[in-house]
């Protein structure tokens, strides 16, 4: 696709994974504690787990532990966490009802649809595949090369690889770090009521602009 002969006023749409297109909180929590047990700490909640994640496995593992960790105690229960998780990591996960038709229909639009996500390169490829087969035109994961979001690296890099200002495109996501993603890029940002932290938070953080449910994301882009 051709973004100069693209007419739409933000041709580029980047999606967010984990709470925005994939509920996979149940798969991470599950990991997150068998890491946790397996080196003899105490386990995390549901809500806990859910107002740690966003920001890569990493900073999920030392945010899990208690405060006053080691760096060999964060190598041994992210071993464990990885080693579980690689095995276990779509035993619950599910995309959130309705996204796919409102990615494809932006899609059928004429949009390009891509996604950005902070968990591993291969796994973020992987999963879209797995639960989007051949949707998305392109899917960005963490690389050693790039800062994860909420830095730029990502949405630049994607709007590099397609020739699209940045005036021209809109991240869509769950989160603070998604909200704080966009801004850092200078980019159009709408929220998601469904994900990790809902309207209320979003609207805290200074979202403006949220989809309560997936069905209404190809109006509001039309809208903007």
């Amino acid at each position: 696709m051709n973004p100069t002969e693209n007419k739409l006023k933000y041709p580029l749409i980047v999606f967010d994974m984990d709470g925005t297109i994939l509920n996979t909180l149940d798969d991470l929590l599950e990991a997150t504690n068998a890491g946790l047990r397996k080196n003899g700490f105490p386990e995390r909640t549901f809500e806990e787990v859910k107002w740690m994640v966003g920001r890569g496995m990493p900073k999920l593992i030392h945010s899990a532990l208690p405060e006053n960790h080691s760096e060999e105690d964060f190598e041994k229960v992210y071993k464990d966490f990885l080693d579980y998780y690689a095995v276990h990591s779509v035993d619950r996960t599910c995309p959130y009802e309705g996204i796919a038709e409102a990615a494809k229909a932006l899609k059928d639009a004429g949009y390009i649809i891509t996604v950005n996500s902070n968990k591993n390169d291969k796994d973020a490829v992987a999963l879209a595949e797995e639960y989007f087969p051949g949707l998305f035109h392109f899917v960005l994961g963490a690389r050693p090369e790039m800062e994860k979001k909420p830095a730029p690296d990502g949405v630049n890099f994607i709007a590099k690889k397609y020739g699209v200002e940045k005036s021209g495109v809109i991240f869509i996501g769950d989160s603070d770090v998604d909200y704080q993603t966009a801004l850092n890029s200078e980019v159009q940002f709408i929220g998601c009521h469904w994900g990790f932290r809902g309207a209320d938070f979003l609207r805290e953080q200074g979202a403006k602009v949220i989809a309560m449910t997936p069905d209404q994301l190809p109006g509001i882009v039309a809208s903007l």
